[in-house]
């Protein structure tokens, strides 16, 4: 039985593996349940990050408008 790191799952998962190791680790998925434990832990990892969104503070945003107001009107 061939051992497979997260690395190697993020890559497959990713679709970044070789054709060899794609097909190794789906025929080691299909025999090993606790590689898929590991590849559903990564999955929702990667689910829970896509829900992630991010923006900058409205105070930060005023910032940058106004510092490059003031930059415009110095030239």
């Amino acid at each position: 039985m061939t051992n497979f790191t997260p690395e190697d799952l993020l890559l497959y998962l990713y679709k970044e593996t070789s054709t060899e190791k794609t097909e190794a680790i789906s025929n080691a998925l299909q025999r090993d349940w606790t590689l898929r434990e590991k590849l559903q832990v990564l999955v929702a990892s990667m689910q829970r990050l896509d829900k992630i969104t991010q923006s900058p503070r409205t105070e930060v945003v005023l910032d940058v408008i106004n510092h490059a107001r003031e930059q415009a009107e110095a030239v």
